[in-house]
C-alpha cells in the first residue's frame, strides 16, 4: 500500500502480501521509504503517529551529513550503512547478489536491530528508497515467508527497477548458500533473531 507522506516520494507498506501456510505481512510492520530529509513537519507529525519501533538509516555517514533525517534524535532511530561505499556502488541491472556477499557484516547489524526492537513497526530507508532498501526488504519478507514471485513483483513497483533483478537475486541467495535463512545465518544472524523477527513481520491465518 503506498503511503501518502508529503515529499517522500517513495513510501509504501508491505502489509498484507501473503506468507507460507495462508498467512501475511502484518499491516504497518514493515514499511519502505526514500530518505527522510524533505519531509514536512505534517509527514514527521504523521510518521511518529504510526508507533514506528525502528527506523533503519541505510545511508552512509556523508549522505547523513548533506541530509539529516528529521528522526535522528529519535529513540527508535539508526544509522546502519549498508555499504562500505555507497558513492562508488554501480548497481548492476540483473541483481543485487554482489551487495549481498560483500555486506555481511553489516546486513547482520541491521538484522540485530531490528530483532531488539521494541514491539511496532518497522521502517526502512537509504537515499532513493530502491537498492539498498530494496535488498534489505526483500531479505526480511524472504524470512517471512514470502514468496520469491511475490517479493519480485513488490520490489517492481518502485520506480527504476527490474522484477527480474529480485528473482535473480533471490536465486543467487539460493545457490550461493541455500536460501535466504541460510545467508542470513552465515553472514551471523541468530536463528532466535530470525525467529522473532518472522514473528514480529507476520499474522497467521485466523
Amino acid at each position: 500500500m503506498n503511503l501518502d507522506w508529503p515529499d517522500c516520494k517513495n513510501a509504501r507498506d508491505l502489509g498484507g502480501l501473503p506468507t507460507a501456510e495462508g498467512g501475511r505481512v502484518r499491516p504497518g510492520a514493515l514499511i519502505r521509504s526514500d530518505s527522510h530529509g524533505r519531509l514536512t513537519p505534517d509527514a514527521v507529525r504523521a510518521i511518529r503517529a504510526l508507533g514506528v519501533a525502528r527506523i533503519l538509516d541505510l545511508r552512509s555517514s556523508r549522505e547523513c551529513a548533506a541530509d539529516p533525517s528529521p528522526f535522528s534524535g529519535d529513540p527508535s532511530y539508526r544509522h546502519v550503512p549498508l555499504l562500505a561505499d555507497p558513492m562508488g556502488y554501480d548497481p548492476p541491472a540483473d541483481t543485487y547478489g554482489p551487495m549481498l556477499d560483500h555486506n555481511t557484516v553489516r546486513i547482520a547489524h541491521a538484522f540485530r536491530e531490528i530483532a531488539s526492537a521494541p514491539p511496532g513497526g518497522l521502517l526502512v530507508h537509504c537515499r532513493s528508497g530502491r537498492d539498498r532498501t530494496g535488498a534489505l526488504v526483500a531479505l526480511l519478507l524472504a524470512v517471512a515467508g514470502v514468496a520469491p514471485e511475490d517479493i519480485a513483483s513488490d520490489f517492481a513497483q518502485t520506480p527504476g527497477t527490474s522484477s527480474d533483478a529480485m528473482r535473480n537475486t533471490l536465486m543467487h541467495a539460493t545457490t550461493r548458500y541455500g536460501g535466504v535463512p541460510a545467508y542470513l545465518t552465515y553472514c551471523g544472524v541468530p536463528a532466535t533473531d530470525l525467529t522473532a523477527i518472522r514473528e514480529r513481520l507476520t499474522v497467521r491465518p485466523s
